[in-house]
């Protein structure tokens, strides 16, 4: 059933490609803290090598991954198929964030397509893929991405998504600061 590899196989990242929607989880170190999952869909992930995976962050109600990773760089990554063989592929590593304006942002962000509502791009650097079996994940159609976000987002324009991020992302729910939130009240 399940295995464990210290990087990404080509099937792995075959997989991956294929994949239109996965899951980020991360958390605090306090046990009181949450627990953050959180979907992620778009043509928002890339695979930089066997060991280094980096997603494209959209503005969102909160910035959980951000303020934990700032507090203990653990994060996973999980890929479900929903669509032919049962699969799950979970990618544990650490994680970084990069903020527009960084040294690595403009050839991160190359690797994407342009998309409205970017905040910041998450990296990680992968110490283990898992995979398991899946055979309990029910079969799903994919029809098309939502394009919700994306006209949210066109509407807030530059000033509104900053707005919005002083609102809403620059600490989590824990009261964790955020990188984005370091950056701006600095």
């Amino acid at each position: 059933m399940g295995k464990q590899f210290p990087a990404m196989l080509p099937e792995h990242t075959d997989f991956i490609r294929k994949q239109h929607l996965f899951f980020v989880g991360t958390a605090p170190m306090s046990r009181d803290g949450h627990v953050n999952l959180s979907p992620k869909g778009y043509d928002t992930f890339r695979i930089l090598s066997d060991r280094q995976v980096a997603y494209l962050d959209l503005t969102g109600s909160g910035n959980e991954t951000s303020a934990h990773l700032e507090e203990n760089g653990r994060i996973t990554i999980m890929f479900c198929a929903f669509q032919g063989p049962p699969n799950i592929l979970r990618l544990y590593g650490t994680g970084t964030v990069i903020l527009p304006g960084d040294s690595q942002w403009e050839r991160v962000y190359g690797m994407f397509e342009p998309l409205p509502g970017v905040r910041q791009i998450i990296t990680v650097d992968i110490h283990k893929v898992q995979t398991s079996c899946g055979y309990s994940v029910p079969f799903m159609t994919y029809e098309k991405e939502r394009d919700t976000l994306q006209r949210w987002a066109e509407h807030k324009g530059e000033e509104g998504l900053h707005g919005y991020w002083q609102e809403k992302n620059l600490s989590s729910l824990d009261r964790l600061p955020t990188s984005l939130g370091k950056r701006i009240k600095t």
